[in-house]
């Protein structure tokens, strides 16, 4: 699989008035097949008990598969779309930053299956999950 190298710039720009704006991720590194990001670990993500909340990493994990899918098909042609995604949380995080990286596992025609391993900024796992996308065609818009 060839590496093409993304800019960050372009895919901040798209976070705007989103939630991933509200949870405060950024894009560190994208590449065909990878993409890396952190978000903060803070009022935006806490949970009650002010531990990082399960559903801000899977929202995380599920961000960094998504964008990686889409950068990685004809977007005029075909649209990503989640269809599945799980996590196995192995430890808190309480303050800080956690680190998520995306490496694609299966690039079928319709599906890409990514693992997403999410670390706390000490590179301890914070949690592992695995995104299923679909890749469905786009219909043809009547003329």
């Amino acid at each position: 699989m060839e590496q093409e190298t993304f800019d960050i710039a372009a895919l901040s720009e798209m976070n705007k008035g989103t939630l991933m704006e509200q949870l405060g991720i950024e894009y560190l590194e994208a590449r065909t097949g990878y993409m890396k990001a952190s978000m903060p670990v803070d009022e935006r993500t806490f949970q009650p008990m002010r531990i990082l909340h399960g559903g801000a990493t899977l929202a995380l994990a599920e961000t960094l598969a998504s964008i990686g899918s889409a950068l990685m098909v004809d977007r005029e042609k075909y649209d990503v779309k989640g269809q599945h995604v799980s996590a196995n949380h192995i430890r808190s995080a309480r303050s800080g930053k956690v680190i998520g990286e995306a490496v694609i596992m299966h690039r079928g025609r319709s599906s890409h299956i990514w693992n997403v391993d999410v670390k706390d900024e000490q590179g301890r796992l914070i949690s592992t999950c695995r995104v299923t996308m679909f890749v469905v065609k786009k219909k043809e818009s009547p003329s």
